[in-house]
């Protein structure tokens, strides 16, 4: 089969191109496991992470992508109730444990054992991948496959986010940032809380107007202040700097929730300007979001079939993922990307 596959760890500016095109063979399928033929991919910021090697995979080389949507070839020997045909999708999580503290409270996000889709076990960057049974969602018809595949992560991450925020209706909620699941956040933030007003902080002026254009109350630049304070905001960046200004705009007693697997050091030094009567002080809280869950992924997955929730999405042949990952990197489409597969 072909695949677009990492080899090696590289910042990308030093790499333009770190992807390789491939025949490799097709993926083994163990009793648990379905195997998928891909029709999309999404490509997330973690994946460029992954490359540049800011959480690393376990093993090189490694085929990427942790946000698929595809059709079942065929299932394992232990698999029930999955039919070949059926159009499903696969998540960032793979496995865990199933029997630590973590995961038997609901929490197996957490799990020390945890198993990365595209990272620890190969991905969706690929015209076939073989996952867990219990690791696939079936998929309503409600969305094209290029639609469905960001609600896999950037859906399901921006879900657990907005639960971990903690805000009530009306509260006034923060964004920081505004990509593939910043755009899908406002989205399901305003179906959940109608009389939330939505503050947007981006850099790009067309992000921007993109915000405004989903209906967000308030647009400004990262370093701008918003007209009031906020009860909660979610940053969605790769960067320090954001972080250290969203602290300043909190009410007393806000949350900040850091949603990102990494965060680039090039601007750390942004944190030494933290202070703390103003930053910190009146109980000013912050909370980083870890994985995700099969809740989470199936909890979003409904609400955006419900409302519905409709990503906007830029497409790319596999062949041309090197392509895709530089626009991720540069910023240059709204919203959020993924690989036309098959």
């Amino acid at each position: 089969m072909k695949a677009m596959v990492l080899a090696r760890v590289t910042p990308l500016a030093a790499e333009a191109r770190p992807l390789d095109l491939r025949e490799v063979a097709t993926p083994e399928m163990r009793a648990d496991e379905v195997l998928i033929r891909v029709r999309a991919c999404g490509v997330c910021h973690t994946d460029l992470d992954e490359i540049e090697g800011r959480t690393p995979p376990s093993a090189l080389p490694r085929i990427l992508g942790h946000q698929i949507v595809g059709t079942i070839e065929s299932s394992g020997a232990a698999v029930q109730g999955l039919a070949r045909g059926l159009r499903v999708g696969v998540a960032w999580l793979s496995r865990t444990c199933g029997q630590c503290r973590f995961c038997l409270t609901g929490r197996e996000n957490l799990c020390p054992q945890f198993v990365a889709t595209g990272r620890d076990v190969d991905g969706g960057y690929a015209e076939l991948v073989a996952a867990p049974a219990t690791a696939t969602f079936a998929l309503a018809e409600t969305f094209t496959d290029a639609e469905a595949a960001p609600m896999l992560c950037a859906g399901a991450i921006g879900f657990r986010s907005l639960m971990l925020a903690g805000i009530n209706d009306g509260d006034a909620l923060g964004l920081t940032g505004f990509g593939a699941s910043g755009h899908l956040v406002l989205q399901l933030a305003r179906h959940r809380y109608p009389r939330t007003p939505v503050f947007v902080f981006a850099r790009d002026e067309a992000d921007q107007q993109f915000a405004r254009d989903l209906g967000a109350a308030w647009v400004g630049d990262t370093l701008a202040t918003p007209p009031a304070p906020l009860a909660a905001i979610i940053d969605t960046t790769p960067a320090w700097r954001p972080i250290v200004r969203a602290l300043r705009h909190l009410d007393r007693g806000g949350r900040l929730v850091i949603n990102a697997i990494r965060k680039d050091d090039r601007d750390k030094s942004e944190l030494l300007s933290i202070d703390y009567a103003r930053d910190l002080w009146l109980e000013h809280e912050l909370k980083s979001v870890a994985n995700v869950t099969r809740a989470d992924v199936r909890g979003f997955l409904d609400v955006a079939e419900a409302v519905p929730i409709r990503p906007h999405v830029s497409t790319f042949p596999l062949d041309d993922a090197n392509e895709a990952i530089t626009a991720l990197a540069t910023g240059s489409r709204r919203g959020a990307i993924a690989l036309a597969v098959s």
